[in-house]
């Protein structure tokens, strides 16, 4: 089973300097430290790096840079809630050197199916790039259909598959069931892996990867070569490291950004509106990591 872009790909965070702006030398070094623990691909500008808080030139800087460190697969995240923005980035960026694009789901807007379909339409006409739509309704307030989706993958050549971080497994089978057979399902959502490789999916694009890519990777492969009980042992290591990277407290990219500079990574705070991180995080990912020693 193929998986252009690897098995396990990182959405890596943004790393900030003590002011705040963006730190291209840091980035680097995670991007290489990143490679060299178990990252197959990367995801940059993405939603766990602060895509938001980026400006479109600093995104286009993060891309050049972690382009000329690494040699593994990178997707450039270009989402944008107007799609004339999208498109525009989307056609820069690909002049970064970058492998793929990530384009989420318009979001605030809460436009409508036909919309949606429209507004995936143009990025994939922007760029020769294969593009993988970013499905997450949970921040965008849409939820793409499966009829788009397939109609999507049947008829954009370069609309190359989803990251799903929908919730439904059962939905993302039936959308399995309705697509070419080169459309490549990644899971957007780490503690919804292993049972959405059970539907189809080839790898992950993974928030916990920053510290358990080789895990996730072991995880996957059990699954994909039919061993469920390694699988399933993989998995409940992992549970902690799921339940870790996103809360109400402190909302993903928050605590990854927490446990990397535990580890001595240089990746800042988190730029507003994120919020700084909460008393007691710093020995919750202490935690986390002596759990998996």
């Amino acid at each position: 089973m193929g998986a252009r872009f690897g098995r396990v790909v990182t959405a890596m965070v943004t790393p900030f300097d003590e002011r705040g702006d963006l730190d291209l030398d840091a980035a680097a070094e995670l991007a290489q430290w990143l490679v060299e623990t178990g990252s197959e691909g990367l995801v940059l500008a993405g939603t766990t790096g602060e895509s938001p808080a980026l400006t479109d030139s600093e995104a286009l800087a993060l891309f050049r840079r972690v382009r000329e460190t690494v040699d593994v697969p990178l997707l450039a995240g270009t989402g944008s809630n107007a799609t004339a923005h999208a498109v525009e980035l989307t056609r820069r960026a690909a002049e970064t050197g970058v492998d793929g694009i990530l384009s989420v789901t318009p979001y605030y807007n809460r436009p409508s199916q036909a919309g949606i379909e429209a507004h995936f339409r143009a990025v994939a006409a922007a760029t020769e790039l294969p593009v993988l739509i970013y499905d997450i309704p949970v921040r965008t307030g849409r939820k793409v259909t499966t009829e788009v989706l397939a109609r999507l993958a049947r008829e954009v050549p370069n609309v190359v598959g989803v990251k799903d971080a929908a919730g439904d497994p059962a939905e993302t089978a039936r959308l399995m069931a309705s697509v070419p057979s080169e459309f490549e399902l990644y899971s957007g959502d780490d503690a919804l892996t292993l049972p959405l490789v059970a539907v189809g999916a080839v790898g992950v694009i993974s928030v916990a990867s920053h510290w358990v890519a080789r895990q996730m990777g072991e995880m996957i492969g059990a699954a994909l070569d039919g061993d469920l009980e390694t699988a399933r042992k993989v998995n409940a290591r992992l549970l902690a490291s799921y339940d870790f990277e996103t809360g109400d407290d402190a909302p993903n990219p928050v605590p990854t950004k927490a446990l990397l500079r535990v580890l001595g990574l240089r990746v800042g705070e988190c730029r507003p509106p994120m919020g700084p991180a909460p008393h007691g995080l710093a020995d919750r990912a202490r935690s986390v990591l002596d759990g998996l020693a």
